[in-house]
């Protein structure tokens, strides 16, 4: 389909997708979601991308849902809304490779939720966290009320989806909502330099990562030891071969 919304720069390997609706803060409709899907369809199965980086045009990473849009929806078209936006996160979060949210500016409601979907978060100084939706008589629709638990505990989860609270991004930080906080005006190239780092290493090994972590969580400490292991043993006589023998010699490895 043609991109109206979503922008995007392939190069050595890292997958930049800029969000550009600032005229809306970069509110997330029906449009964005179509988009997202349909760039991820283009995308998921090639071997040479190693990291994708989410970032958001202007003064907004991503403001919300988009109101205009959902005001005047009935319950079914409203949940609706949430399962096409919730597939489309999951989707997301379960890509192969990295997915790193590069978070400009307010990443509220829907922008939060985006943020969460993604493997982990670097802010900006100015970036603005929160999950408003109360104030409009909500709550998250594309399982924020899920990740956030998970990601920065029940209790700070519940803070913040009761009393839509905005937090900074240092604030961010010291709950695990993000990982990383850099100066403004260093946000892209610090990200960059995150995602070069990742497409350095062993790229089969970056995944079975992903894979394997984010397939544990959600399973007992001994089936995810178990998982572990065989993803382990997997890479023997294959990328780890080089991998190691590149140790050995003092040199960089082939992959």
């Amino acid at each position: 389909m043609e991109f109206q919304i979503l922008k995007s720069n392939f190069n050595e390997g890292i997958l930049i997708v800029t969000i550009s609706r600032p005229e809306a803060m970069n509110a997330l409709n029906t449009r964005f979601f179509q988009e997202m899907n349909s760039l991820l369809d283009i995308y998921e199965k090639m071997d040479d991308l190693r990291v994708m980086i989410i970032t958001g045009e202007g003064k907004a990473f991503v403001a919300g849902a988009d109101i205009a849009e959902m005001k005047n929806m009935t319950q079914d078209e409203g949940s609706g809304f949430s399962a096409f936006g919730q597939r489309t996160f999951d989707r997301l979060e379960n890509m192969s490779f990295p997915v790193i949210a590069a978070v400009n500016g307010f990443a509220l409601g829907g922008g939060c939720e985006l943020t969460m979907a993604c493997d982990f978060r670097i802010a900006g100084t100015k970036a603005k966290f929160g999950q408003p939706e109360v104030n409009l008589g909500l709550i998250p629709g594309y399982a924020g009320t899920q990740r956030m638990t998970r990601l920065a505990g029940l209790g700070n989860a519940l803070y913040l989806l009761m009393t839509a609270e905005m937090i900074t991004a240092d604030d961010a930080l010291k709950i695990g909502l993000v990982q990383k906080v850099v100066e403004q005006e260093n946000l892209m190239e610090e990200a960059l330099k995150i995602a070069k780092n990742i497409a350095s290493k062993g790229p089969q090994a970056v995944r079975k990562v992903k894979a394997v972590a984010r397939k544990g969580f959600n399973m007992s400490f001994i089936d995810g030891s178990a998982l572990e292991t065989k993803e382990f043993g997997s890479l023997f006589g294959n990328e780890a071969s080089e991998g190691m023998a590149a140790f050995l010699e003092k040199r960089k490895p082939n992959w």
